[in-house]
């Protein structure tokens, strides 16, 4: 049982993780625009600003890149989504209820659709407080909050340049934060129903949040000041686009 929950790739149907993973790859293009820029800011602007050396635009961007640091990112979200996934495959096995990773794949699309919400512009927008008790978002907020003040110090070396293993582990770090867009993903790859298909779908999630970041190391604020509020809407659009597919897919894995 185990086995098959370790490298199953069709737990949800045959089409159904490449369904979840494009998904996913959304959810991070979209987050990664409207959330992860600015809440990493602090982290990629300040390895890019000890990293990035005098030179033309090329040597800028390589600086940029952050290469371990997004392989960190990359390793921390797959081992998350791995676990995910093999939790919820062993727990469907285990109990025979076979709507278990349809109703993972519906409270994805729930959470999914919340982030829909909370990105409308004006008086259309819906705050996280009017949706959830403020008791459970406060507990949250404040660990993310002392995390983030705790990681600062991993950027300072003595020769003020992150070395490769310190990028790599402060990406590692930082992909356990807690935030609801995290929750909606991992409520997807959960529902994949195996490691393995788990930790892709949430590699896929990452590799849609990197372009923002690299956006950010390039350009610094200016990239969250110019672009950010433009893809509010972009960005909730998308949200709600993969409400509806992870909906969608949910109803046909119960039917």
């Amino acid at each position: 049982m185990i086995a098959n929950c370790l490298h199953d790739l069709t737990a949800i149907g045959p089409g159904g993780l490449p369904v979840v993973a494009l998904a996913l790859f959304l959810a991070g293009l979209a987050g990664g625009l409207t959330h992860c820029a600015a809440m990493c800011a602090p982290f990629v602007i300040a390895q890019a600003s000890a990293a990035v050396g005098p030179g033309g635009t090329l040597s800028r961007l390589a600086g940029a890149a952050l290469l371990p640091y997004h392989a960190g990112r990359m390793v921390g979200y797959a081992t998350l989504g791995a676990l995910s996934g093999l939790a919820a495959g062993v727990l469907n096995q285990a109990t025979g209820l076979r709507h278990v990773l349809a109703a993972l794949l519906l409270a994805a699309a729930v959470l999914m659709a919340l982030q829909a919400l909370q990105r409308l512009p004006g008086r259309w927008r819906v705050a996280p407080a009017r949706l959830v008790p403020a008791w459970l978002l406060r507990p949250a907020e404040s660990l993310a909050g002392r995390l983030t003040a705790r990681m600062a110090p991993l950027l300072a070396t003595p020769g003020g340049v992150p070395g490769r293993a310190q990028g790599f582990g402060l990406g590692l770090l930082l992909s356990g934060l807690p935030c609801g867009l995290l929750y909606a993903a991992l409520a997807a790859a959960a529902a994949t129903g195996s490691a393995l298909a788990g930790a892709v779908a949430m590699a896929a999630f990452c590799l849609g949040t990197i372009p923002s970041l690299v956006g950010v190391a390039f350009l610094g604020r200016f990239f969250l000041r110019a672009l950010g509020p433009r893809f509010q809407l972009a960005g909730a659009a998308l949200f709600a686009l993969n409400a509806a597919v992870l909906a969608g897919t949910a109803i046909h894995l119960s039917a």
